[in-house]
């Protein structure tokens, strides 16, 4: 629903239209997205009409842009870290001896 309001301002029941949900979910959705501050509503005549609050979205992007760069960076650490320690691991397997059997009642 955002996403088409992003081009214009509509009534609900165009805004609606593509989703297959009822009357009521579409009221309730809209509900939802008004008390977040994404949208607002108002009537104009027998119709309401919903308008995109871009302001909210624009602080959510800053917000996910500034935690992008940081879990960018954990994220190649982790790979650094996961790539060393599977290449440690295989040199190890590589140099390990395989073990003699074992004579029964032997101990070590």
């Amino acid at each position: 629903m955002l996403e088409r309001l992003g081009t214009r301002d509509m009534p609900v029941g165009e805004l609606a239209e593509p989703f297959d949900l009822s009357p009521p979910a579409i009221s309730k959705h809209l509900r939802v997205l008004e008390r977040a501050g994404l949208i607002e509503q108002n009537r104009r005549g027998r119709f309401r009409h919903c308008r995109l609050r871009p302001a909210p979205l624009r602080t959510a992007a800053e917000w996910i842009d500034h935690y992008r760069v940081f879990w960018t960076d954990q994220l190649g650490a982790l790979a650094e870290c996961v790539e060393s320690a599977d290449s440690d691991r295989s040199g190890a397997d590589a140099r390990r001896q395989p073990r003699k059997p074992r004579k029964p009642g032997a101990t070590s």
